[in-house]
């Protein structure tokens, strides 16, 4: 019963994405307000799959924490696709770091462009990325939307224990903000690598914010350390 549900959910789950990509199109010449407000509607478009096809409920936590600063940046623990997407939903139009070849991508990039994504070459040194943080301060002061960042650098699974990218600290150091740090079980749902979707609650929690003016090294093993440790009391 299961992998029909994984099969009917997979299939809903894309024709979503590429509805809403159609469907949006309009606002590419539009204000970007426009294709962040659509954004925000697929995050509970999926949302609202999650629970119907698989009865799968989103729990938000630490909300609160969101409201404690007027400006500040999220890290956030990274296990699936879902979370890129619904964190839209609780988040005031997130600013996104990705990479460059994601730009490239007929339809999906123009979005990425439009929101006014930051791109990145990875592993490699250009001019671009010599620039990159000084980039990302300049785009976060200028905006009233948080920036919101995966310091693990790629999906892991549900209780792997990745070490975080120096890169975290770096813009923690550029930005001079809050930063809160986000828990989440995404992978026991959707996991890595994985067709099958299992039945658990995705179970979300936006932790205390570390605030400015530590070493960025100090900050990158506060930040993992509180992330880690809250993913393992996440069931």
């Amino acid at each position: 019963m299961q992998f029909i549900r994984s099969i009917l959910f997979t299939i809903l789950f894309y024709l979503t994405l590429i509805l809403v990509f159609i469907i949006a199109i309009p606002t590419l010449i539009l204000p970007s307000k426009a294709t962040l407000i659509c954004g925000k509607i697929l995050a509970h478009i999926i949302i609202f799959l999650l629970k119907f096809i698989l009865g799968v409920n989103v729990i938000f936590s630490g909300l609160e924490n969101l409201k404690k600063n007027e400006k500040f940046f999220v890290a956030s623990a990274h296990q699936s696709l879902l979370e890129t997407f619904i964190l839209q939903a609780p988040l005031q139009y997130p600013i996104f770091i990705l990479k460059k070849e994601l730009l490239k991508i007929p339809l999906f990039g123009w979005y990425l462009i439009k929101i006014g994504s930051i791109d990145i070459v990875r592993e490699t040194t250009t001019k671009d990325n010599l620039s990159f943080f000084d980039k990302i301060k300049n785009t976060i002061e200028n905006s009233k939307r948080p920036l919101l960042i995966f310091p693990q650098g790629t999906r892991v699974k549900f209780g792997e224990r990745l070490p975080f990218k120096k890169g975290a600290g770096r813009i923690y150091e550029a930005l001079n903000l809050p930063c809160v740090p986000v828990a989440l079980n995404t992978g026991r749902v959707w996991p890595k690598n994985s067709f099958l979707k299992h039945n658990h609650d995705i179970k979300i929690s936006f932790l205390e914010p570390i605030e400015p003016g530590q070493d960025k090294n100090v900050f990158i093993n506060d930040l993992e350390t509180k992330i880690y440790s809250s993913i393992d009391n996440l069931n």
